[in-house]
């Protein structure tokens, strides 16, 4: 397995000019991502999981959210981070990027030329009362359209669209394929030495892994790697964690297209777009392996870092705003000692509506 650490100091080296807060496992980078992203080194982050300006919402107290008069603008711009996403992501890697319903669709086509889209997510937010004060507030009978509630989250991996059989081939079936045939063995025959042979399936197993539908187990794909390697026509193989993309889903999570997270419940020294962490923490649990790193170019109050450190994954996150950078800090340092601040809160926010920021100095 390629060595986690080492990418996360070769990250910390080449981007030292823009650290304002670190900890062992996690790097809060102050500026514009875009500009950050030309310097973290090809093929070192495992899962990118960040929340842009929407654009549509022409928020105020949003950095960005008023930057771009045609929504075209706004498309070229993030179409400059997917160039840098697609060099940054390792090849088993996952992107999950939050938008608005209003421009979701034309985003994901803009980034279905660089990736290949794995799924379309609604977040629904079923809020408790308080949480939605426009929505709350909003005259129905002015409304000229459904009100927007929900956001989406655009899901993505390595590849592109093309031919039906290129478009469901994933890069660890492509990989499958081109060893395979560089060993000159069949798939019937791979199929049999790795103990997937059966009455019915006549070397089905390996067509369903090069084809992208699903992936074999750690012990099928070391048969795999003995049995192709041993041919003396393919060089050593990548690790398992190096080439077949992390889906850990389980009984009790959201494992459906439609997500129920409730919103951040409103307090002083909120960002404005700020994620709960069960979200977040949903993601990167299902879409990366312990030790990976995970990027934010947008990260806020440093929310996705948090989840991250408390998942045993290392987070590297980039803002703009210095105020946020200076929370989000604060947020790694206890994440990594592992206080938990949303109790801290809570708790303090229930006796007194006091600065957040003040609690921590």
């Amino acid at each position: 397995m390629t060595d986690r650490a080492q990418d996360f100091a070769a990250i910390r080296k080449a981007l030292d000019f823009a650290v304002s807060a670190e900890t062992d496992d996690s790097l809060v980078l102050t500026g514009d991502s875009l500009g950050l992203l030309a310097h973290v080194p090809t093929g070192s982050v495992s899962l990118i999981l960040t929340d842009p300006p929407y654009h549509t919402t022409k928020k105020g107290n949003i950095y960005g959210d008023r930057a771009f008069d045609e929504d075209e603008h706004f498309l070229e711009w993030m179409e400059k981070y997917a160039v840098e996403w697609k060099r940054v992501l390792k090849t088993n890697g996952s992107i999950y990027v939050f938008c608005s319903s209003e421009m979701s669709a034309r985003l994901e086509v803009m980034l279905a030329r660089h990736f290949r889209p794995l799924n379309h997510v609604v977040w629904t937010k079923p809020n408790e009362p308080g949480y939605d004060g426009w929505k709350g507030k909003m005259k129905k009978e002015n409304l000229r359209r459904w009100y927007p509630h929900s956001e989406r989250i655009l899901f993505l991996e390595h590849g592109a669209y093309g031919s039906w059989e290129a478009y469901r081939r994933s890069p660890l079936g492509e990989y499958l394929l081109e060893c395979r045939k560089k060993a000159g063995m069949s798939g019937h025959k791979l199929t049999e030495l790795t103990g997937a042979y059966g009455k019915v399936n006549h070397g089905g197993a390996v067509a369903n892994w090069e084809a992208g539908r699903n992936i074999p187990s750690r012990e099928q794909y070391a048969k795999i790697v003995e049995a192709l390697e041993s041919t003396g026509k393919v060089d050593k193989m990548l690790d398992y964690d190096d080439i077949v993309r992390p889906m850990a889903v389980r009984s009790g999570m959201e494992f459906t297209d439609v997500w129920d997270f409730m919103s951040v419940r409103p307090f002083k020294g909120k960002h404005p777009a700020e994620k709960p962490l069960d979200l977040l923490s949903h993601m990167i649990s299902a879409s990366s392996y312990p030790g990976d790193i995970v990027l934010d170019c947008f990260a806020g109050s440093g929310s996705t870092g948090v989840a991250a450190l408390r998942a045993g994954r290392r987070a590297v996150c980039m803002e703009i705003e210095e105020q946020w950078c200076s929370r989000a800090g604060k947020e790694l340092a206890a994440a990594e000692k592992g206080v938990d601040l949303t109790t801290t809160r809570e708790h303090h926010m229930k006796k007194s509506p006091v600065v957040f920021d003040s609690l921590f100095d």
